[in-house]
């Protein structure tokens, strides 16, 4: 058993380097709110420019400060890296009229690839959303010729009555002219695969990126997990166990989950990782090292 596990580690390995340089890379990070979270998220942006990735994206709030937030640090991406830079945009408290004037302005300011998502209902709200992600996409498309990024939840959307539910409803989203899906992270690649087989299956014919969160904060992995209906695996615990007051080890095994998962995809054909950076560049790096994806060094 040991010698086959060990020839499948091997194997799993030498795939790792036949690809190596081979695959695409995306950032997602989100809008600072002190000066020192900006000069963080800045230092961030810069150290993972330059490995050219396919683009970078930024989150979006509900309101209108946070979407001005996100506005700003989406150009200042584009005018500073020359990266492709990525909004999210959500439906929740907006109107079509109010979305279409924002998709313009992007529009008109060089801005063309948009991550459209429904976005989370306010606390306690029981109304029926007006607009769904699918509705979005719609929308965009109406206005100009974007590329168009979705939302994936191998483990479910925590709304969706059931797991067929929530794969039509991306089936809806890729109909109206989504170019990808963006997965929610995850633990379990075994899950990940088959969420990716049951979408070809029912003809949603897009790449199914997934979304990869190295954790270097296991107390706030766990919140995040209850709110998004993400399974922590009791394994995932127990590396995690005794760590809370050691960063410096907690870094090293967030790292260490990451690069496995990112090795067992990438044997299974995955050549897109998309990184839920947290503002923080340094476990992101140096999964993308491993992977082979490394700034360009003029001869």
């Amino acid at each position: 058993m040991a010698f086959a596990n060990a020839q499948y580690l091997e194997a799993i390995n030498r795939n790792l380097q036949d690809i190596n340089g081979k695959v695409n890379v995306s950032f997602e990070f989100f809008p600072p709110k002190t000066a020192q979270m900006e000069q963080t998220l800045w230092q961030s942006i810069e150290r993972l420019a330059p490995l050219a990735p396919s683009f970078v994206s930024v989150t979006y709030g509900a309101n209108s400060g946070e979407r001005d937030r996100t506005h700003d640090i989406i150009k200042s991406i584009k005018q500073r890296t020359g990266l492709i830079a990525a909004p999210h945009l959500t439906c929740v408290d907006a109107t079509k009229e109010t979305l279409v004037d924002i998709a313009r302005d992007y529009w008109q300011n060089g801005i063309r690839h948009i991550v459209a998502l429904r976005g989370d209902l306010p606390p306690g709200s029981t109304e029926k959303p007006a607009l769904y992600a699918a509705d979005l996409v719609e929308i965009l498309r109406s206005v100009a010729d974007f590329d168009i990024s979705v939302a994936a939840y191998p483990e479910i959307h925590p709304e969706a009555p059931n797991a067929q539910f929530d794969l039509l409803n991306l089936k809806r989203k890729v109909d109206a002219g989504a170019s990808r899906a963006i997965t929610q992270f995850f633990f379990d690649t075994e899950k990940f695969l088959r969420y990716r087989d049951r979408c070809a299956a029912i003809g949603i014919d897009v790449d199914i990126i997934p979304g990869i969160l190295p954790v270097t904060n296991f107390q706030q992995l766990q919140k995040f997990a209850a709110l998004t209906n993400v399974a922590v695996p009791q394994w995932m615990h127990k590396a995690y166990e005794g760590l809370e007051n050691d960063a410096a080890t907690r870094n090293l095994v967030g790292a260490n989950i990451a690069m496995e998962m990112v090795k067992v995809l990438s044997r299974e054909g995955i050549d897109h990782f998309h990184f839920y950076t947290l503002n923080r560049s340094e476990l992101s790096y140096a999964i993308c090292h491993l992977l082979g994806v490394r700034p360009q060094i003029a001869v």
